[in-house]
């Protein structure tokens, strides 16, 4: 009795111990699902505003509480009157309440954690396309190889970076194969792809038709969204420190570097070479005076590709400008008027040689080379002279071997040739020792007497000079002007001194250049003219000598449309005198 009834003790107590323990960890449940169901604090009404008090039953500014009727924000809404809290239908009110806030929290929470995973999601992909362009880069072809051999068992991951690898070999590819750094070899001249050069505001372009024009304006929309895109990638490089060494060498001297802005940019070429791409060379005005950017782009049926930004100093280049000369004294005249105004006191770095065939004339011509040193202080000219048969060619490789100067810059020139400043820097940019030459498409002029209805009402040669459909033509079939390095030519062979008279010793020149490894820049340049002057072919001329000579002569006077009004002119003016013989009755 005594052992159950202890027994018994013990086992109130515990059940009173462990009741006990369980009212405190009720109430203590309680009191936290009532903490975290609050809600947070916001710009909506508070809910304990919301929740009716026990005892509000006193009137608020002469109102009771039955007259609670309108909300608040000037909504103009009804109320119902909130039961007391006691009541049945306040704890149902309160727990209808708190889950609605409930759902409203998971909700969101759930909303947040989907927003988390997408974000976390871009941010890998992104990532692994980055790491695999920089892998791809760096590593080249032999890695390439390597994570295509792996693709097979590595997954979607390794494909993807061996295809990506693939695509950037493909693109260097292409660019090793065009005509950018290094020239290619052509049988004839007739394989030359030729460049485009364009401005801001135009585009000089060589293959017109009948109804294209030599220069375009406004250009054309694909073609102009295409070279903004292409200076705005150039501007963007230029304004981009290249490596972050030097960012941080210009950190400090922010505002001493110069900042390029399309009004620095000069002028551009590029050309297409349809099974490879598109290359792009633009050229841009430097923080120095003869300084300069060069920036060589490259499209290779893709997204563009930078392939140089380099700096190009030609303070001291200067350029042999060499003029064969026979007689014609009067246009020499007009010749060395030009040059003075643009060579002496514009470029500054020219020197000139005057190759003179013959006795005739040569102390006229000494004569207008003394006045015009003594007038501007010019001394840098050399007069040579040959007893001798003029021969374009003969003169121009005399004049090239005579210089003992070094290594210079060689423009081969005529006297009826007019040429700006613009087209000096043009030269020099264009020309680069072992490794380009540049032939120039120059503007060649229609005679000014068929363009402006008579010899009276022709205006000044430098208002003439207006690159239009009906004022001129690209001269593409002469290849007598042309800048290179001295030594490039010497080791090219020089002319063909064989060829005597008119024509054929540049095509010669040009085909040698052609065989070479030098890349041969040729382009339309607006700041080169052939002044008009009428042809004389002379009847000693072998015939393929001739019959070029006649073809240049008809191709000089006029555009297709004006030979073509003065070949129909007779029936023009029968049209016109017929026309008004009809009105004539009628105005009688």
């Amino acid at each position: 009795m005594l052992g159950a009834e202890m027994l018994r003790r013990g086992l109130l107590a515990w059940v009173s111990r462990v009741g006990g323990i369980l009212v405190l960890l009720c109430c203590s449940l309680s009191l936290l699902y009532v903490m975290t169901c609050s809600p947070p604090h916001s710009d909506e009404t508070p809910m304990s505003h919301a929740l009716p008090r026990e005892g509000h039953n006193h009137a608020s500014q002469g109102s009771t509480r039955q007259d609670i009727g309108t909300g608040t924000g000037g909504t103009g809404g009804v109320r119902d009157v909130p039961p007391k809290s006691g009541s049945p239908v306040g704890v149902q009110s309160y727990q209808a309440l708190l889950q609605e806030r409930e759902e409203q929290h998971r909700l969101h929470i759930s909303s947040l954690k989907k927003q988390i995973a997408q974000l976390k999601e871009a941010l890998q992909e992104r990532s692994q396309q980055l790491k695999g362009v920089q892998e791809s880069l760096k590593k080249g072809l032999t890695e390439g190889q390597e994570a295509g051999t792996r693709s097979h068992g590595g997954g979607e991951g390794q494909a993807a970076k061996s295809q990506l690898t693939d695509i950037q070999e493909f693109l260097k590819g292409q660019l090793s194969k065009a005509e950018v750094s290094s020239g290619n070899r052509f049988p004839s001249e007739y394989a030359v792809v030729p460049f485009e050069s364009f401005t801001l505001q135009r585009v000089y372009q060589l293959e017109m038709g009948l109804t294209r024009h030599p220069e375009e304006k406004p250009v054309r929309r694909d073609k102009r969204d295409e070279l903004v895109e292409v200076l705005e990638l150039a501007l963007q490089s230029l304004n981009t420190p290249a490596t972050q060494q030097e960012s941080r060498k210009t950190e400090g001297k922010a505002q001493s570097r110069k900042v390029y802005t399309p009004s620095d940019f000069m002028e551009g070429i590029t050309r297409t070479e349809r099974d490879k791409g598109t290359l792009y060379e633009l050229n841009f005005r430097g923080e120095a005076a003869h300084e300069f950017k060069r920036l060589v782009l490259f499209r290779p049926f893709g997204p563009l590709m930078k392939v140089k930004n380099e700096r190009v100093d030609t303070t001291s280049t200067p350029i042999n400008i060499i003029v064969p000369l026979s007689r014609r004294t009067d246009k020499f005249k007009h010749f060395m008027h030009n040059f003075r105004e643009v060579c002496v006191r514009q470029d500054g770095r020219v020197h000139l040689t005057v190759v003179y065939f013959g006795n005739d004339q040569i102390n006229e011509v000494r004569s207008i080379l003394e006045n015009i040193s003594r007038e501007v202080s010019f001394k840098n000219y050399t007069l040579l002279q040959l007893n001798e048969e003029f021969s374009r060619g003969r003169g121009l490789d005399f004049g090239a071997r005579a210089w003992k100067g070094g290594n210079v810059v060689l423009f081969f020139c005529d006297v009826d040739i007019y040429f700006t400043a613009d087209f000096l820097n043009t030269c020099r940019l264009n020309t680069q020792q072992g490794k380009k030459v540049f032939y120039p498409v120059l503007f060649s002029q229609y005679n000014p007497a068929l363009i402006y209805g008579s010899s009276e009402h022709i205006p000044p040669v430098e208002q003439q000079l207006v690159i239009k459909k009906d004022t001129g033509f690209w001269r593409d079939f002469g290849f007598g002007m042309t800048c290179q390095y001295r030594s490039d030519f010497i080791n090219i062979g020089g002319f063909d001194i064989d060829i005597k008279g008119w024509g054929g010793e540049d095509v010669h020149l040009y085909r040698k250049y052609l065989h070479s490894n030098l890349l041969v820049v040729r382009a339309p340049s607006r700041g080169l003219f052939h002044l008009w002057h009428e042809k004389q072919c002379a009847d000693e001329l072998p015939p393929d000598q001739y019959r070029m000579c006649m073809q240049s002569k008809a191709m000089n006077e006029a555009s297709h449309s004006q030979l073509g009004m003065l070949f129909f002119r007779h029936e023009i003016e029968a049209h016109l005198r017929k026309q008004n013989h009809q009105e004539s009755p009628k105005k009688s």
